[in-house]
């Protein structure tokens, strides 16, 4: 159809996180016809973020491109989602946000089928129908970034799990003696591998008198070292930097090896804002999975890069709709 597509073939999907609204109207081919950004402002409590919402659906409602006809709305959303409710039961980046029924507050704002899921649960289906593990019967897909999340499909379908929490890949527990978690458990991989944990070892390092560029680039300020300023001071040879990043990807590459060991996937996608380290960071988790995991199944994996970006969980996001409506297997 081109350009255009049939009618009833788009929809509505809103990708909800801790610092921005992205809302799109999707079509069944995985395009992006209508983008729009809306700052969350996350820490004016539910409510306010809930009206941010609505507005940006409207907005999409109301444009040209959706005169050819949206099926459904569906959203990505950060946290811990009760599936059969459609209630956002707890998100870590969104304060206040304790069940939430979100699905039934969009639906009946706007009279349309509706649909939510776990953003990285979204992102998964994205990469797999449309970015770098298109065609993948069996792949997990692992955002790297503030914090740790994922999704995994098993046989072309999202698995779940048993009460919609499948996919808590950042709380495998890595080392049982080591730093607390948010999540109140210790040792998880996200508090020894995310972009937290890389600008947080960069900065104990600083503080004990470790040299480095890091100190020139952030002009003494220890506290304004991010995981991207490492990621730049590592790239240009620093070494404080390069043995942070190496230390966050062993433990990435550990946790990889449990995935490859327990699932046996075609494909791992890593997505997430560490992840623009690329191969800094990505070729030494190959090095770790291929020394540890199973011969066989580590010969079997290839680690990628995700392709879609920020896109990945709005496009998930309508995968997973066109999915429940039929209109796409």
């Amino acid at each position: 159809m081109g350009e255009t597509e049939g009618r009833g073939q788009l929809v509505a999907a809103v990708d909800l996180g801790g610092t921005k609204i992205l809302t799109a109207l999707v079509s069944s081919r995985g395009k992006v016809l209508v983008k729009r950004h809306h700052p969350t402002m996350a820490a004016e409590g539910p409510p306010a973020v809930v009206r941010r919402i609505l507005s940006g659906i409207n907005q999409l409602l109301s444009s040209r491109r959706a005169a050819s006809g949206v099926s459904s709305l569906s959203i990505a959303a950060a946290g811990a989602i009760d599936m059969e409710r459609g209630v956002v039961t707890k998100s870590p980046s969104l304060p206040g946000w304790v069940d939430i029924p979100l699905r039934s507050i969009v639906a009946e704002a706007f009279q349309l089928n509706t649909i939510i899921v776990n953003d990285a649960n979204a992102a998964a289906l994205g990469e797999n129908y449309f970015g770098a593990g298109r065609g993948a019967r069996n792949l997990i897909y692992i955002t790297v970034s503030t914090g740790i999340g994922g999704g995994i499909i098993i046989n072309g379908e999202l698995y779940l799990g048993a009460s919609g929490g499948a996919g808590e890949l950042g709380h495998m527990t890595i080392d049982i003696n080591g730093p607390r978690c948010n999540c109140g458990n210790t040792g998880c991989l996200e508090v020894l591998a995310s972009g937290t944990a890389i600008a947080k070892e960069t900065r104990r390092r600083l503080g004990q008198g470790e040299k480095s560029s890091l100190s020139d680039i952030v002009g003494g300020r220890v506290e304004d070292v991010t995981a991207e300023k490492v990621a730049l001071a590592a790239q240009g040879g620093d070494a404080l930097a390069t043995a942070v990043v190496a230390r966050a990807a062993t433990y990435l590459g550990a946790g990889m090896v449990n995935l490859v060991n327990i699932f046996n996937p075609e494909v791992i996608v890593v997505g997430g804002g560490v992840a623009k380290m690329g191969d800094l960071l990505l070729n030494p988790v190959r090095q770790v999975v291929q020394e540890r995991a199973f011969p066989q199944l580590a010969q079997t994996v290839r680690i990628l890069p995700a392709q879609l970006g920020d896109d990945a969980g709005i496009i998930g996001a309508a995968v997973y709709a066109f999915q429940k409506t039929g209109a796409m297997r």
